[in-house]
């Protein structure tokens, strides 16, 4: 659980620095960076299917946002804070590959089930959801809310990313 509270303490730093910080492109990077930290929680939780979504919708709003935000920051680049960006963004890539590397090493080798209910599944799926095909009866009875929530998820990015690009209300900014 020592992994769980770090990951925390890490999203919960990455929240106040997106908050806190004066331009929009870090900010951009410090929300994209509690979304990573959120799937890397599901990953140790033992959620691969939700680590996936969440690693997808992240990544989806990630680069409209920065699309959205980067004709507005370009200053930054030219005030010579480019050391400090560097910096920045190796110890994230160091943590994020840190945490990556403590993630997989505790994965199971291929086709070990790891909970006792994977074989109560299969062997009585068919007696219990009357659905011959195994991956349909665990994503539409077995774990139909857990589908159900990563649809919304899924609905959410998408409405999201629909509402940011959208061009009508938009105001014609002149640079």
């Amino acid at each position: 659980m020592l992994e769980l509270q770090l990951l925390l303490l890490f999203m919960i730093v990455g929240a106040i620095i997106a908050v806190e910080v004066k331009d929009m492109i870090s900010s951009v990077i410090a929300v994209g960076a509690v979304g990573l930290g959120l799937s890397l929680a599901f990953l140790i939780l033992k959620a691969p299917d939700l680590a996936i979504t969440q690693l997808i919708a992240e990544i989806l709003c990630l680069i409209i946002l920065i699309r959205a935000t980067l004709k507005k920051d370009l200053p930054l680049v030219r005030d010579g804070r480019w050391f400090f960006n560097t910096f920045s963004t190796l110890c994230f890539i160091t943590v994020f590959l840190g945490f990556a590397f403590l993630v997989l090493k505790d994965i199971p080798p291929f086709g070990v089930p790891t909970m006792k209910i994977a074989r109560e599944v299969l062997s009585c799926s068919l007696d219990k959801t009357g659905a011959t095909n195994f991956v349909t009866s665990v994503i539409l009875d077995f774990r139909a809310f857990d589908t159900l929530g990563e649809a919304t998820v899924l609905f959410c990015a998408v409405m999201g990313v629909a509402t940011v690009m959208r061009k009508t209300g938009r105001k014609k900014t002149k640079i």
